[in-house]
């Protein structure tokens, strides 16, 4: 695994070495990125359900001013760790430990608003309409919201706060393009 593009192109970032953690691939991640195109320069960016961190490193590397990444396996918050530190994106990151829709929550009182939401859950979650508001709460009026799924799992065309614009399907994953709208 590695960053693909931008100022940290080719740096290499640490993998899980347990089951159950599925980063975004290289590819899909370059697929993402293209569709999002000149939107990420100095975008606030959060990478939800986070794991290694490449998405939000990713962002970093094309442009992205800062990074939230949430997570709650402690393996998975020490892998992120590394994997910033090695990037050496340290003063851009922010780690936010927990549960996202807990954490999610416990921020609504923030004036802080995301550019960018990219959400990575295990493609089993339960509650995506959820999952997808709790995004669209936390992301500027006109933003994007990405969630990676399985391709056999539709997501909903609208949920409060967001409406979906696109669908790309790459080998099992797919990934669904919101944006955000006014009062989200």
């Amino acid at each position: 695994m590695r960053i693909v593009a931008g100022a940290l192109k080719g740096r290499r970032l640490e993998g899980p070495d347990w089951d159950g953690l599925r980063p975004t691939s290289d590819s899909l991640r370059e697929t993402l990125f293209n569709v999002l195109g000149p939107t990420v320069a100095g975008a606030r960016v959060m990478d939800v359900f986070a794991g290694t961190g490449a998405v939000g490193l990713e962002a970093l590397s094309r442009g992205a001013a800062s990074a939230a990444f949430v997570e709650q396996d402690a393996r998975a918050i020490r892998l992120l760790e590394r994997n910033i530190a090695h990037c050496g994106a340290e003063n851009a990151c922010a780690i936010i430990r927990g549960d996202f829709m807990k954490t999610r929550a416990q921020r609504m009182d923030s004036p802080i608003r995301y550019d960018l939401v990219f959400l990575d859950p295990p493609y089993d979650i339960p509650a995506i309409e959820t999952a997808l508001a709790a995004a669209a709460s936390l992301t500027v009026p006109g933003g994007r919201i990405v969630f990676e799924h399985s391709r056999r799992r539709s997501l909903p065309e609208r949920v409060p706060g967001a409406v979906r614009y696109r669908v790309l399907q790459a080998g099992d994953s797919a990934l669904s393009f919101y944006t955000a709208s006014e009062g989200a």
